[in-house]
């Protein structure tokens, strides 16, 4: 026996390998073209929020804050949350800071997901939530949204449920598609878990993306989904850090207590001079208030220019994600064109075949348009080709 031998492993991700997102990265700085594949901004934040963690650094705000986050960040989220959807969160013990919202959503999953339950997914999907299910020993149960519109079909997520179903993840504004949920939409799946005790993670990470002049329609405002639902938001997506990894869930004091559980053991707890400095920032609503109109202009700018080539536009509702149509375009299949797209126009973009379990191609791919005006126009010019 060789005793310098690495043990085998059985995975427990036998499905995830090298994700779509890095390859694409990985050739788009290969041939030198524009990375707009992953959804992250190219400029910088605020100066004043960077002054504001910088100053609870030299206040010597550096050890270990609450496992729950700090307390007037905490309450500041609540504040927030209060005046934009009319539903009260007690800052002690239904918030807790998360070091971004993929640590919150699969510590929400660990927290109520047990072995041979069912939490179902609408696809296309953000690519953590099946591997954040199987790790707790659940079942995915993949429910499509309508293909070309990506409305949720109330009627099919109603037949998934069974006896076994313990949760259903929602994603609004619609990561990779833009749709943004209604109210109506909303009222439909209140009346559809009324009758059953599932439980909702509700992914609102794009949540001050919501354009031409809608609300963003969060559980909070429902008292039926409020009552079941943890919800999950971003730092970094609305103020444009997603490398600090900072994002929060609110949910009713039952749910947290367990979900508390998990988070002290698998965080325990953030960052705490970013914490601080989030906290004094948001003293100020505008720059979230502000964050619609500011993606607005570029979705606009984007899509007139995409309106020069032969690609057909999805709408575009919310979020910073721009889908268009190849098939006027290419006799490509999505990842394929995606490919040739990076090599030989220089522009990255993202198959939406990535975000099915099954890489259903309905000749479909995304773009992100969270980039400088320069970075969009370099592009544009680029896409013109086409």
């Amino acid at each position: 026996m060789n005793t310098q031998q690495t043990p085998a492993l059985q995975t427990k991700l036998p499905a995830v390998g090298t994700t779509i997102f890095t390859v694409m990265s990985t050739l788009a700085a290969e041939k030198n073209a524009v990375n707009l594949g992953q959804g992250f901004p190219d400029f910088n934040c605020d100066p004043q929020l960077v002054d504001a963690v910088t100053e609870a650094m030299k206040q010597g705000l550096n050890q270990y804050p609450p496992m729950t986050g700090v307390p007037v960040l905490r309450e500041a989220i609540a504040k927030k949350i209060a005046a934009l959807h009319g539903r009260q969160y007690n800052a002690a013990t239904e918030i807790t800071v998360t070091a971004g919202a993929t640590q919150a959503i699969i510590t929400a999953i660990l927290a109520v997901v047990h072995a041979g339950d069912e939490v179902i997914v609408l696809e296309p999907c953000y690519d953590s939530y099946v591997p954040n299910i199987e790790l707790a020993g659940g079942a995915p149960v993949r429910v499509p949204l309508t293909p070309g519109t990506f409305r949720p079909d109330f009627d099919r997520i109603a037949a998934a449920i069974t006896p076994k179903t313990r949760a259903i993840i929602i994603n609004s504004p619609h990561n990779p598609s833009g749709t943004v949920w209604t109210a109506e939409d909303m009222l439909r799946l209140q009346e559809v878990l009324a009758p059953t005790n599932v439980l909702l993670i509700s992914d609102e990470v794009y949540e001050h993306m919501v354009f031409d002049g809608q609300q963003h329609q969060s559980a909070a405002r429902f008292p039926g989904l409020a009552a079941r639902a943890f919800i999950v938001s971003s730092f970094g997506k609305t103020y444009h850090v997603t490398g600090w990894k900072v994002g929060y869930v609110a949910a009713p004091a039952s749910l947290t207590a367990e979900f508390r559980k998990v988070h002290q053991f698998n965080v325990f707890t953030v960052n705490t001079p970013v914490q601080h400095g989030l906290a004094a920032y948001m003293a100020d609503p505008q720059p979230y208030l502000q964050l619609p109109a500011f993606y607005q202009r570029k979705r606009d700018l984007f899509r007139a220019g995409l309106e020069r080539t032969k690609f057909k536009l999805l709408p575009g509702e919310g979020t910073y994600f721009q889908c268009v149509n190849i098939a006027e375009v290419s006799d490509l299949g999505e990842t394929e064109f995606c490919k040739w797209l990076t090599s030989e126009i220089g522009v990255a973009a993202i198959p939406l075949s990535a975000f099915y379990g099954n890489g259903f191609d309905q000749r479909v791919v995304r773009f992100c348009f969270a980039k400088k005006d320069e970075t969009l126009m370099a592009a544009l010019d680029r896409l013109a080709k086409l």
